[in-house]
């Protein structure tokens, strides 16, 4: 996976990603927006906002930022804002591998359905961690590779074709913890199946009184 082949593909996606995916995965939008409980007034980031199925969800009294790198897919997130009149979000352009944004100036960080798209999922968890305030909530929700042998040596079989699915289908739960060293406090299968899984951390970068105070969000023009 590199960023081109992620920007083509969800170039391809924009049009047809609400028929797609849209009904398939948005169970476990509902149920992860229900399980963040945001509290009115929080600052929450969404990476890889994708078209936006999202945004309705948040409460009205919390501020939404939310970032793709494909801009045909944000251009249908940007149409669901305005017709949804959602005057609490605003979207930007942005690399989630090198984010515009003021350290600690997020409450909550989440990425649905992202882990396993960008190249360097690494480096997306060091950003989150990075914009994400001391102590804050991390949240992933994915797909990742299928513990059951004949589904798992399908997603095996097929992901030579990564670049043109836009993803990694036999994306690691074990390998992606370990690598990015997120101590989860909280994971549970969302979506018909249990098709995908919940990951949520508590960002343990140490706070630093009188230098980790909330920045000014920085939106990408």
């Amino acid at each position: 996976m590199d960023i081109r082949a992620v920007e083509n593909a969800y170039k391809r996606y924009a049009r047809i990603y609400d028929f797609v995916f849209g009904a398939v995965f948005q169970p476990g939008r509902k149920a992860i927006i229900e399980h963040m409980n945001c509290a009115p007034g929080e600052r929450i980031l969404e990476v890889g906002v994708g078209t936006g199925l999202s945004l309705p969800l948040y409460p009205k009294d919390v501020q939404v930022t939310g970032i793709d790198i494909s801009r045909e897919m944000l251009a249908q997130a940007q149409a669901r804002k305005e017709r949804e009149q959602l005057d609490n979000v605003r979207l930007a352009v942005m690399d989630a591998e090198a984010m515009e944004f003021e350290d600690n100036s997020f409450d909550k960080v989440i990425a649905m359905y992202v882990a396993s798209v960008v190249p360097n999922p690494e480096r997306l968890v060091d950003e989150m961690r990075r914009v994400c305030r001391p102590h804050g909530r991390i949240i992933f929700v994915n797909h990742f590779h299928s513990r059951n042998p004949v589904v798992g040596a399908f997603e095996s079989a097929i992901a030579p074709l990564s670049r043109q699915l836009g993803f990694r289908p036999d994306f690691s739960l074990d390998k992606f913890l370990a690598a990015t060293k997120l101590k989860a406090t909280n994971m549970y299968p969302v979506n018909i199946f249990h098709f995908c899984t919940m990951v949520e951390a508590r960002n343990n970068k140490p706070y630093r009184s009188g230098v980790d105070s909330p920045g000014p969000v920085c939106i990408a023009s």
